[in-house]
Order: structure tokens, then C-alpha cells, then sequence
């Protein structure tokens, strides 16, 4: 049952609120002065409270600041004549969230209280969806001890602020959209939009209203508007993963976009003007891409205003044991298990192990091994080499043909990646630096479900 606090120096008023607040199911304290008021605030928990202007002592809108420094999410409505309408506006600008104006109509108050009660909620939810994406952010902040990692951190930390298009290249799995997201974090831009786009996973077709958007009647299906991600970016970050895979005629558009800083719907012929910074990524080097003619020369030079490597797990070893405290810390919690370390000989395989999916293998290899694990110590875990260089991943060569040899490694492969994503598919088509729509039509040849 909520609970509301009444502050008002006119018994009879406080008789009344009490009595039509009990009616409508709420429960109610009331009090004589702001004084009084406060000192309930700070000792019981209230949904809601409802304070007169005119108070003895102190003054409704000394009262309403104190309360909004006690509790910034506790809404609070506030009672003024209708000649003090100036009054209660000015209270709403320093957080009220209504007002009513004296007398009043019971049901048209009731109504006022189950607004601000809900918009308390919805408050409540979004400080705590926040709180929660600060400690996941927190948690997934780039972090390591070599030499490397920590130049890497000071260049973050030095194109953040700026507004400077940001060029991430790096093998699948070394956190390129965790190093974009504290770029964001790190940026003026931090209280706007971050919007991720993974244009290895959009289908050519599609990728042009994804990105730009669509008017109604664009195309068969369009059956009404839409946004696409620029206008959602707006303010914010656009983050481009993979943008390698993009054909030649959407990096026309996407140059002209950053470029001119306007987009046009799909169908539409509004030009849209927008503020958005671009950070981009890519599992392949673009100068080779470049070089190869596989993606123009003009698009890279835009995108590459700064450039970050980020190096692989196997070249940061010295960072692994740092990352398992992290992984099995996570996946303690995530899983409700107790595991405090691993042993001498599992780290020494984990520590000589290839990492050819880098970070991102290494979670995976983590939280199933916490899994798995009854004591509080992991004495047994499963690595997977997609190299072929683990005696596991071999394969008789015997009465076999090079075709068929061929087919059976590059079956093994994909299905220990598949394995590794957690059947994600998708995600072991990023371990392989394979496209996607490749990746896919390669499983079906060799009749993998």
C-alpha cells in the first residue's frame, strides 16, 4: 500500500485529504508544518507528499527543496489559492510535480496522485536500469597491464572529449564495442544515445533503411515510418562494427552522411540535419582493404581521424591472469557459485593457450568452467584450438581424400566455434573473421543444423 505524507497547517484540510486518501486505498500521515514534515521524511518512507504553499515557520517551497535533497525521486504535489498559481509554477520548476489549486475536487486530486505515484515508479525504474548499466559498464571497461593496453587506455582517454571520428581495428573478440562504449562514457556526449550497429549482420537490402530510415509506402512492407539508427544516434554515438562488410554503393552513402551530416529516409525527401559522433570498427585492416580495392580509399581517410589497434589476448598475456579474477567474479554472480581461483596447472594451460577467439573466448571458457565446478577451485576446463594445432582437433588422413580431409577440418572448426558462442552462430562467424551470410552458406554445404 503507498504511502503519503499530507504537510498543511489547516485541520480540516488535513482531515479531508486523510479521509478521501483512505477511500481511495492509500495510507496517509499528516502534519501541521514543514518542520514536522521534513523529520518524517527522513524517518519513514513515503511514495508521495503533499504540501500547502502557505506553512507556518517554513514555507512550502523551503520545504519542497529539503525534501528533494532528502529523496530526488519522491514526487511531490503541492496545494496553493488559486491567486498563488505563480507560486506552484515556480515550485514545479524546482521539482514539484503538480499542483492543485485550493478547493479542489477530490477526484480530480485522486487522479493527480496516481500520476505522480506512477511517474515515482517509472523514476525509480530508470535510476535503477542506469545504476545497472554504470556497474556493467564499469565492469566491462578495458583494463590490462602491459605496456600496450595501458597506451592504448591514454589514447581513449585523450580522443574521448573531442568529437574526432574514431577508427577501432582489432580480431574478433578483443572488446572493440566495449573500448566504443567508453569512448561514449568518457565523452560530453555520455547523457545521448549509443547506438550499435553490426553491419556484418544486416542484409545488404536492408542495410540502407537500418541505417538512414523509411517513409511510409517506401517499399512493399513499409507500412509506416521509421527510424533509423543516425536519427536514433542523434546527440550521441553511432558505433559502425564490422563496417568492412559494407558494399560499394552503401559506403557512398555512409561518406556522404558523415560527410554532409544529413540523411535522408528511404522514400522520403526531407533532409534530416544531425549531430552525431561515428566511432567504426573492423576485424580487418582497412588500409589492406583499401589497398585490395575492397573498400574506397575516401571512406577510410574519413573514418580514420584517429586510429586505435587493439592488440590480441595472445600479445597480452601478461593480462590473462587479470581478466580470470574478472571472468570468474562475474560468472560467480551470474551463477550463484563460490569459485575463488584456478589451480597452478590449469592457469599454466590457460596462460599457454593460442586465444585465437581472444577476450571473448576466454569469458566463454571461464563461465563454463565455473559451471562445472563443484569445490571452489577449477582443476579441469576445455579449450577448444580452432588452429589445429590441439591433438584434439585432428583428424585421420587414412584412406581419406584431400576434398573430404578439407570438408572434415572445416566442419570441426565451425562446430567448435559454434560451441565457443554458445550456439550463437552469428557470434562464431565473428570468432572465424568469416562474414556472415559466408559463414551461413558454408554451414549449409557441410550440412551443419
Amino acid at each position: 500500500m503507498e504511502k503519503i505524507l499530507i504537510i498543511d497547517d489547516n485541520e480540516s484540510l488535513r482531515y479531508t485529504l486523510t479521509s478521501v486518501l483512505d477511500e481511495s486505498g492509500y495510507e496517509s500521515c499528516a502534519v501541521e508544518d514543514g518542520f514536522k514534515g521534513i523529520e518524517e521524511v527522513k524517518t519513514n518512507l513515503y511514495n508521495l507528499v503533499i504540501c500547502d504553499m502557505k506553512l507556518p515557520g517554513m514555507d512550502g517551497m523551503q520545504v519542497l527543496k529539503q525534501i528533494k535533497n532528502l529523496n530526488p525521486d519522491i514526487p511531490v504535489v503541492v496545494l496553493t489559492a488559486f491567486g498563488d498559481i505563480k507560486n506552484a509554477v515556480d515550485a514545479m520548476k524546482q521539482g514539484a510535480f503538480d499542483y492543485l489549486t485550493k478547493p479542489f475536487n477530490n477526484d480530480e486530486m485522486v487522479i493527480t496522485i496516481r500520476k505522480a505515484l506512477e511517474m515515482g515508479y517509472l523514476n525509480k525504474e530508470v535510476n535503477l536500469l542506469r545504476k545497472k548499466y554504470d556497474e556493467s559498464y564499469k565492469k566491462d571497461i578495458i583494463t590490462g597491464n602491459t605496456m600496450k593496453m595501458k597506451e592504448l587506455i591514454e589514447q581513449v582517454k585523450v580522443v574521448s572529449p573531442t568529437n574526432l571520428t574514431v577508427l577501432l581495428q582489432g580480431e574478433s573478440g578483443t572488446g572493440k564495442e566495449v573500448i566504443a562504449n567508453m569512448v561514449h562514457r568518457l565523452s560530453t556526449r555520455k547523457d545521448n544515445p549509443f547506438i550499435a550497429v553490426d553491419c556484418g549482420a544486416i542484409p545488404e537490402a536492408l542495410i540502407e533503411s537500418e541505417l538512414y530510415g523509411y517513409e511510409k509506402g517506401a517499399f512493399t512492407d513499409a507500412k509506416s515510418q521509421k527510424e533509423g539508427k543516425f536519427e536514433q544516434a542523434d546527440g550521441g554515438t553511432l558505433f559502425l562494427d564490422e563496417v568492412s562488410n559494407l558494399s560499394e554503393s552503401n559506403q557512398i552513402k555512409l561518406l556522404r552522411a558523415i560527410e554532409d551530416r544529413k540523411i535522408t529516409r528511404l522514400g522520403g525527401k526531407k533532409t534530416r540535419k544531425l549531430d552525431v559522433r561515428i566511432i567504426a570498427a573492423s576485424n580487418v585492416p582497412l588500409s589492406e582493404a583499401v589497398n585490395s580495392q575492397k573498400f574506397r580509399a575516401d571512406l577510410f581517410y574519413r573514418l580514420n581521424e584517429f586510429h586505435v589497434d587493439i592488440p590480441p589476448l595472445r600479445e597480452r598475456k601478461e593480462d590473462i591472469s587479470l581478466f580470470i579474477e574478472l571472468f570468474i567474479n562475474d560468472a560467480n554472480r551470474e551463477l550463484n557459485k563460490n569459485i575463488a581461483s584456478v589451480s597452478d596447472d590449469i592457469m599454466i594451460k590457460l596462460m599457454n593457450h593460442s586465444w585465437m577467439g581472444n577476450i571473448r573466448e576466454l569469458r566463454n571458457v571461464i563461465r563454463r568452467s565455473v559451471l562445472l565446478t563443484n569445490g571452489n577451485t577449477i582443476t579441469s576446463i576445455h579449450l577448444h584450438d580452432i588452429t589445429g594445432d590441439n591433438p584434439s582437433s585432428s583428424f585421420p588422413l587414412q584412406n581419406s581424400s584431400f576434398t573430404n580431409s578439407t570438408k572434415k577440418a572445416e566442419r570441426d572448426i565451425i562446430l567448435r566455434a559454434i560451441d565457443e558462442a554458445g550456439g550463437n552462430k552469428t557470434k562464431a562467424a565473428k570468432m572465424l573473421n568469416m562474414n556472415q551470410r559466408t559463414f551461413y552458406r558454408k554451414i549449409k554445404t557441410l550440412g551443419i543444423q
